[in-house]
């Protein structure tokens, strides 16, 4: 989920497949929150023995080829140009010129967490589908890390503050070979790979990675999406598994190293908070103990204060600070949000900042845990999912609405990036100006600037566009009445 849209430097959204320097087919089609050229063989999950697609055909009389994608028929519109002479038999050449990746749409809130983070070179680092995006707000600026074949899950950034660890999801190959789950480390100023942790170790995905922080980073910790969400712990360098153990059969929200203590690891999720030591290449578990305080269904979220403690945040509302070392509540702030606290970052300062769910609400908390200071989130852009500090006293806010917001406590909160937040399968370029127009199955059309990256308008619409038939958008072929949607006219 939250997949992007991609632009590519010099041509905006081809109607055409294209082939890779690698004979990978890239092909425009429906993805999780965003759309753009991404390859099949890193989206199918289509078996060994799974009979092949049908062929492409082409209906010269309706102008468009039909093409197949994981069995649904999409039509590819030839160009007016071409199409009386258009054939399926005639071999062309590649076109010169090489596409390179310009800007990249969305992110992946809806199903993920602490996934945004701020860089010392004044980016901001996040992921969707298998891009990992450095977004440099002040230039209006985006690098990516593309190393990944398939969606990337996690993410954590290493106290150096340069190397960057994203872990990814299983996937197919075009031509039907599994993509294993693995981590990737990386340099964000190169944008080099450094060190690939699998394949092999990993089962479905990796769903948490972090560093350690107090001997140098040299480790790393991961959690895969098996049945035991198998803890691992690494010597990243090396590439080299130092333990694993079998960490719950319920989901795993979160897994990261304790600031000051190496050999401490805390991941919760489900049901479970659980305080790893990791000694002689083996982890042993101690369990939480919430004692008279309210068992939560959920942990979310941990963070960590300057004296060491560990504090969380979970789906009843409430933070929970377990003294360093310890396994147990030594101070509660019962209901500090109506529903789950999603979010949680400690400052410079030393104070804390919660981010709510259900009330979309961003709290400053004291170090005596007393509130501050608040604000909300507008409702349109969706509960709060992670937050990161920013310059000053400004704060980046990723939501479940797969929108990044920037702003503070006293001013409130706008709008940097934003996508679709359910599968995107409608786009349609502008004729004459830069703009273009997306729909999806979250029921909503975007008419965005090339020149801002940002949506000129925002329409619901009462039935979700497939992108397929009639459901896709169509620009009037003057550009000067809107956009057809389903045998809807949307007007500027």
């Amino acid at each position: 989920m939250g997949r992007p849209l991609w632009l590519v430097s010099g041509l905006l959204g081809s109607a055409f497949p294209r082939r890779d320097s690698a004979g990978a087919l890239w092909h425009p089609g429906g993805l999780h929150g965003g759309v753009g050229l991404w390859k099949l063989a890193g989206g199918e999950r289509r078996r060994l023995d799974t009979p092949l697609p049908p062929a492409p055909r082409l209906l010269a009389e309706d102008g468009y080829v039909k093409m197949f994608l994981r069995g649904r028929p999409i039509p590819m519109f030839v160009p007016d140009a071409v199409v009386a002479t258009y054939s399926l038999d005639a071999k062309l050449e590649l076109p010169h010129r090489k596409l390179k990746l310009d800007w990249v749409y969305g992110y992946r809130g809806r199903d993920c967490r602490a996934n945004l983070f701020l860089l010392p070179t004044g980016e901001i680092v996040y992921f969707v589908a298998a891009v990992a995006v450095l977004f440099n707000v002040e230039e209006q600026r985006q690098r990516h890390y593309l190393g990944h074949n398939d969606d990337i899950k996690c993410l954590a950034v290493h106290p150096d503050m340069v190397t960057i660890a994203t872990g990814q999801m299983a996937g197919t190959s075009k031509d039907g070979k599994p993509l294993p789950p693995h981590v990737r480390v990386w340099d964000s100023v190169s944008l080099n790979t450094l060190h690939v942790l699998g394949p092999g170790p990993f089962d479905r995905a990796v769903v948490c990675v972090g560093f350690s922080k107090s001997n140098g980073g040299g480790l790393l910790c991961a959690v895969d999406d098996s049945n035991d969400h198998v803890l691992s712990v690494w010597d990243w360098q090396k590439e080299q598994r130092l333990a694993d153990v079998k960490c719950s059969n319920e989901s795993v929200l979160a897994a990261t190293f304790h600031p000051t203590e190496p050999a401490l690891l805390i991941t919760c999720g489900k049901s479970h908070i659980h305080f790893w030591v990791l000694e002689g290449g083996s982890l042993s578990k101690r369990q939480g103990i919430f004692e008279k305080h309210e068992k939560p269904k959920y942990v979310l979220c941990i963070a960590f204060t300057e004296n060491g403690d560990t504090v969380t945040g979970d789906s009843g509302g409430n933070l929970y600070i377990w003294g360093k070392g310890g396994n147990r509540i030594c101070h509660a702030v019962p209901g500090a949000h109506e529903g789950g606290i999603f979010g949680l970052c400690v400052l410079r300062n030393g104070t804390i900042v919660t981010g709510g769910g259900r009330d979309r609400r961003v709290i400053l908390w004291g170090q005596d845990y007393q509130k501050l200071q608040e604000n909300e989130v507008p409702e349109g852009f969706g509960p709060v999912r992670t937050i990161a500090e920013g310059k000053g006293d400004s704060l980046f806010v990723g939501t479940t609405r797969n929108s990044v917001l920037h702003g503070s406590l006293a001013t409130g909160f706008s709008l940097l990036v934003q996508g679709h937040t359910e599968e995107l399968w409608g786009l349609a370029t502008h004729p004459v100006l830069e703009q273009f127009v997306t729909c999806g199955q979250d029921k909503q059309v975007h008419l965005w600037s090339v020149a801002t990256h940002q949506p000129l308008w925002s329409k619901g619409i009462e039935v979700a566009g497939a992108g397929h038939g009639e459901q896709g958008p169509r620009e009037h072929p003057h550009g000067r009445r809107g956009a057809h949607l389903g045998g809807q006219l949307l007007p500027r």
